[in-house]
């Protein structure tokens, strides 16, 4: 009768290492995707998701958009956590007037804002009964079709739109919710000072921007340093309401004309 077969433990070993080798490689890929994944959103492109109406009707609750990084160089911010690494832009690139550009809150250097560049370094800007002046001179606009959205006390209604030309020739589509008699509608001359730029939003009349200062819980001027890039093109869009994870939702809750539409 033959003797039953024992297994040595040092022929097992090879198995092990073997073992141990595909989890080491395992890690390796797992850190080298984590590692691109990091230079892609630090230098590159990153992924924002749009949870107010301030921009409507150019940016609508439930677009998804890649901001590029590298339109105004980079700088802390440009980072996750913002880390105190450096002071300034590195090989910097100033925003222009009309730019949608995300940036992080002045008076805490954390929140992540999107607004479009209104006011350059050295621009006096002022609104006058809904109209917007910069440099004394009104910026141009036609009037256009209607659209419904939602009013101060969360009603749908019917707002006036209007096609508003900046100086440079960038046009842009604005709402007027409350007519040319919103509350910051009228407003004094804000001065921008070097270096920091003016933001204001196209729902003009539900937009906490610059022209709402840090201590009453606005925006106040930005600094170019505080810049995180600008808007590109919107690559995914849900309802509002929807989660934009619930694909099972998607062929109802998907807005599949916004998608892969450029920010203008």
């Amino acid at each position: 009768m033959s003797e039953p077969v024992r297994l040595d433990s040092k022929a097992q070993a090879p198995e092990k290492l073997a073992a141990d080798g595909g989890i080491l490689e395992t890690i390796k890929v797992v850190f080298q995707a984590l590692l691109i994944a990091l230079v892609v959103r630090s230098f590159l492109f990153q992924p924002f998701n749009i949870p107010s109406g301030s921009l409507i009707p150019t940016l609508l609750i439930g677009d998804y958009l890649f901001v590029s990084k590298y339109s105004y160089g980079y700088s802390k911010h440009s980072f996750p956590f913002s880390p105190d690494i450096f002071s300034g832009r590195i090989w910097s690139s100033t925003p222009k007037r009309g730019d949608i550009a995300v940036f992080k809150l002045p008076r805490d250097g954390s929140t992540d804002y999107i607004k479009r560049v209104i006011g350059l370094p050295g621009d006096k800007i002022q609104m006058i009964e809904g109209r917007l002046y910069i440099n004394g001179q009104i910026a141009p606009r036609e009037p256009t079709e209607k659209i419904r959205t939602t009013d101060a006390y969360g009603h749908q209604t019917e707002v006036p739109t209007y096609m508003e030309t900046l100086p440079g020739g960038v046009k842009h589509i604005l709402i007027e919710r409350d007519g040319d008699t919103g509350f910051y509608d009228n407003t004094n001359v804000y001065e921008v000072p070097p270096g920091n730029y003016f933001m204001m939003g196209d729902n003009r009349d539900n937009s906490t921007d610059s022209r709402v200062p840090p201590e009453q819980g606005g925006v106040g001027f930005v600094p170019l340093e505080n810049f995180v890039g600008r808007a590109e093109v919107i690559f995914f869009s849900v309802e509002e309401g929807a989660e934009g994870w619930q694909f099972w939702k998607w062929p109802w809750t998907v807005r599949w004309s916004r998608l892969f539409q450029p920010v203008r």
